[in-house]
């Protein structure tokens, strides 16, 4: 695969079973019967502090992401690549699309979450130039399990 043959583009609801392909090809966690429910993601789709960003090669879905803002601070989520593509740039070119798109509205600030256990993930935002804040503890507060 040449980077340059692969399309970034947003996500249409339409990919949305090929997305969870990719997310179950990932081992991606997901809640289908919550925030990544079709209908939930349909409706993130058509806000304006959200966007959802496919890799293409060939109609095949191989690379997402998500980004948010809150108009202050903006969130990478659900960065999957899939594993015959990885460690060719693309996560990288995919971290790259969703700072344009959160930083062309203004965000100056951009984080994600990581689980303690994800060592490639926090070594590629490093590379990225994002910093680890070890001195701080997440916490949430969820209406059900699966949201």
């Amino acid at each position: 695969m040449n980077i340059t043959d692969v399309i970034i583009r947003k996500f249409k609801i339409e990919d949305y079973d090929n997305l969870i392909e990719l997310w179950n090809e990932t081992d991606l966690p997901y809640k289908p019967k919550g925030r990544d429910r079709k209908e939930k993601i349909a409706n993130e789709l058509n806000s304006s502090n959200a966007v959802f960003l496919v890799a293409e090669l060939k109609n095949e879905i191989i690379g997402s992401i998500f980004g948010t803002h809150d108009g202050r601070k903006g969130w990478i989520n659900r960065l999957a690549v899939s594993p015959k593509y990885r460690k060719k740039g693309l996560a990288q070119k995919l971290i790259e699309e969703i700072e344009k798109h959160l930083n062309n509205n203004g965000i100056e600030i951009i984080a994600c979450l990581i689980e303690e256990w994800n060592n490639s993930s926090m070594k590629l935002f490093e590379k990225a130039g994002y910093i680890h804040h070890p001195e701080v503890h997440y916490f949430t507060k969820r209406s059900n399990p699966d949201v």
